[in-house]
């Protein structure tokens, strides 16, 4: 196929060149305030996971900006809410609990990376910190922080995530009609279009 491949981190350095003194010293252990402030602003994290196998699964978690719960300076807690109830990130962690995470604010171009092992937790009485519109969370995941840093802007600037001009939402068919033609479901699509309409705002928390 043409195809050049690395296989050893040496080509890859090679390649890369050396990392940058401040990408080395960012990392720290623990939260100082500023990431405290950060994460009472952010409304959207991802959560990386992978199983005992390898598999890897990135799951986005949103709530109200500080739905993060900080337990103390090195253990912060994400609540969950009413979903699919595939639970493939959950999985991982109770065979795997390395966790990746990255939380976003709307509009700003650099985003607070968070490693750590997490674990399952389904009754604490942070729960009732972290209510939104009369939803107690079942489940939490608690993660205890190994590292953290603030990543630059480079991917958002480049992508123009944030730039509504570049927005094209209808680029794409509706949802409704994305999963009709890729699975087999009951429902017509007149169905599905109702079910993913106005009213899907309505049940967010609702089990």
């Amino acid at each position: 196929m043409g195809w050049d491949e690395i296989t050893s981190e040496e080509e890859l350095r090679d390649l890369l060149g050396e990392v940058m003194p401040r990408a080395v010293t960012k990392e720290r252990v623990s939260l100082h305030e500023r990431d405290k402030e950060w994460l009472a602003n952010s409304p959207f994290c991802l959560i990386a996971t992978a199983g005992a196998d390898g598999t890897c699964d990135v799951s986005p978690k949103g709530d109200p900006a500080g739905f993060t719960y900080v337990i103390d300076d090195t253990t912060i807690a994400i609540p969950d809410r009413p979903g699919n109830r595939r639970a493939d990130g959950f999985h991982n962690v109770l065979v795997n609990p390395h966790v990746g995470l990255l939380f976003t604010i709307p509009g700003r171009g650099e985003t607070l990376r968070i490693n750590g092992r997490a674990r399952l937790v389904k009754e604490a009485p942070f729960f009732d910190e972290m209510i939104v519109k009369g939803h107690r969370p079942r489940l939490a995941l608690v993660v205890e922080i190994e590292q953290i840093f603030f990543h630059c802007a480079k991917a958002f600037l480049r992508s123009k995530l944030w730039e509504p001009e570049t927005w094209n939402p209808d680029a794409m068919p509706s949802h409704a009609t994305i999963i009709k033609s890729l699975q087999k479901v009951e429902e017509s699509l007149e169905e599905l279009e109702r079910y993913y309409g106005d009213s899907y705002k309505e049940k967010l928390y609702k089990a």
